[in-house]
């Protein structure tokens, strides 16, 4: 039996002669095939996956470089199944050097995992200096979290959130401010560097870049790390942030305004002991040399200002608290208020109905995430007959450039694609199609950006209500939560906290009219 900080994992050598590694969550979890309902991260040799619908624990895996993976498993999984994984590469190399085709030896035919036919269950792996023994379809291993496992799993569910957030004014999810998010997972990269290595297969690995491309958000991070309420997880989670930023920062040779007054509110603290996070765990004496000891009466934070015309200098006696949702605030005012206008009066309707929001069409920030966002109008104008279809626009959506489309099926026949053009808060878009005048119409809508859209896959099951309120409720539970603002956790603690993008969405939350 596993102990109880194991979690049982199965092994497998499959025919393509990739290794998996699988918990069977995901299994328990969803078999619908869908996008959204999963975590990805891309790594050394593999890619790893977590069920963000399901209960925490260790990623499932598909190893195509065990060479490459064996410098991150045992810091995820723990040595016994990064032995069991370079075992089943050992039998792989043996198979492919028997037959130039993994999967099979000598023309056998041997199935997934096993060699010579031997079936499944455990299999020898040849030219090792023993026989070794290794795990695949029965029987399963016991798998420890290593040191990397919750920062990992953190990592590839911020990743997500960037994807998959549903953000919706209609159904009153905030959006999460892109370059806050992207700047704590640059914090999270750089903690996990050890899962990246320099082949240029891994789009999640590369900190400075993240760093770079969202330094926007430096300045507002700093004034929140630096007036932090003491004594509360979000302190804990600031301080955190910036000391891993600046690390990657310098380490990657970036400079510029925003990161140089980040590195002298770092050398201050460091010189005069000031800090704003506070985050000295409750219950514990401080510590003058800890990196979250509580300060001792420090000078003012804002004493030689980097620039004095810089926009990172700020007004002396700002240690007091700062408001968080008016530093990362998203503007929406009479957000959707011309959702719904008709794009031109006239004509008889015939049948107006919801389209499906399929979030998998488009790109992030595109629309609104809600299931009332796609809607559409059948009429009949002279002869002719027109549809007109209206879709919410998210509050980041792009005015100009990129287009979305409108499928329209009418009476399952084929689909007949309507341009839309972002009007003010709604993408519109009207066109001449043919509908039957016998019987009541049945029309189906979607909306995608071409060129965007997966194509077509046995595999690629629709997505349902069900599934889109499933993701909903869990980004209402993580806003809640983050909302909370529960005192000071150990550091142990922070793989589970919100993020602090999370936190700034819940704070903008509480003072706007969402």
């Amino acid at each position: 039996m596993p102990g109880p900080e194991t979690e049982r994992v199965r092994v497998a050598l499959a025919e393509d002669g990739t290794v998996r590694v699988t918990t069977g969550r995901a299994d328990a979890v969803s078999a619908t095939g869908l996008t959204f309902d999963r975590a990805v991260l891309g790594v050394a040799g593999a890619v790893l996956t977590w069920p963000v619908l399901g209960p925490p624990g260790l990623p499932d895996a598909e190893i195509h470089d065990v060479g490459r993976a064996q410098q991150w498993l045992w810091a995820v999984y723990g040595e016994t199944v990064a032995g069991a994984v370079d075992a089943a590469g050992m039998v792989d190399e043996a198979r492919a050097e028997a037959t130039d085709e993994p999967g099979t030896v000598d023309g056998a035919g041997a199935g997934a995992g096993t060699v010579d036919g031997a079936g499944a269950g455990t299999v020898g792996a040849t030219g090792a200096s023993a026989p070794v023994s290794v795990p695949v379809t029965a029987p399963a291993v016991d798998a420890r979290a290593g040191a990397l496992a919750g920062s990992a799993a953190r990592l590839a569910l911020g990743h997500w959130a960037a994807r998959w957030w549903p953000a919706s004014y209609l159904d009153g999810i905030p959006a999460l401010e892109p370059d806050l998010l992207e700047l704590e997972l640059a914090a999270l990269t750089h903690t996990c560097q050890q899962l990246f290595d320099d082949v240029e297969d891994q789009p999640d690995a590369n900190a400075a870049e993240l760093i770079d491309d969202h330094r926007a958000a430096l300045g507002p991070l700093l004034r929140w790390w630096r007036a932090a309420p003491p004594g509360t997880t979000t302190a804990r989670r600031l301080d955190v942030v910036v000391r891993l930023i600046d690390d990657a920062a310098d380490g990657a040779g970036l400079d510029g305004e925003e990161l140089r007054a980040l590195r002298a509110a770092l050398e201050r603290h460091r010189v005069t002991g000031e800090t704003a996070a506070g985050s000295t765990v409750p219950g514990e004496p401080p510590d003058s040399t800890a990196p979250f000891g509580e300060p001792t009466d420090p000078p003012s934070p804002f004493d030689e200002p980097t620039d004095p015309a810089s926009p990172f200098d700020e007004p002396a006696g700002l240690s007091a608290p700062v408001d968080v949702g008016e530093l990362f605030a998203r503007r929406h005012h009479d957000y959707a208020l011309a959702a719904g206008e008709p794009l031109v009066a006239g004509g008889r309707v015939i049948a107006r109905g919801a389209g499906t929001n399929d979030w998998r069409r488009y790109p992030p920030g595109f629309v609104d995430a809600a299931e009332n966002a796609v809607t559409w109008t059948a009429s009949a104008v002279g002869a002719g007959r027109r549809i007109e279809v209206d879709v919410v626009a998210d509050v980041a959506a792009p005015v100009g450039g990129a287009r979305l489309a409108a499928e329209v099926h009418v009476n399952g026949g084929p689909p007949h694609r309507v341009p839309l053009a972002r009007r003010d808060d709604v993408w519109t878009g009207r066109a001449d199609v043919h509908i039957p005048e016998a019987g009541p119409p049945r029309i189906e809508v979607g909306i995608l950006l071409p060129g965007f859209d997966p194509e077509p896959s046995p595999t690629l099951e629709p997505s349902s209500r069900t599934d889109r309120d499933a993701v909903r409720a869990l980004a209402r539970r993580r806003l809640a939560r983050a909302e909370a603002q529960p005192p000071a956790r150990r550091e142990s603690d922070e793989d589970h906290e919100p993020f602090l993008a999370e936190i700034a969405a819940a704070a903008t939350t509480a003072e706007e009219d969402y």
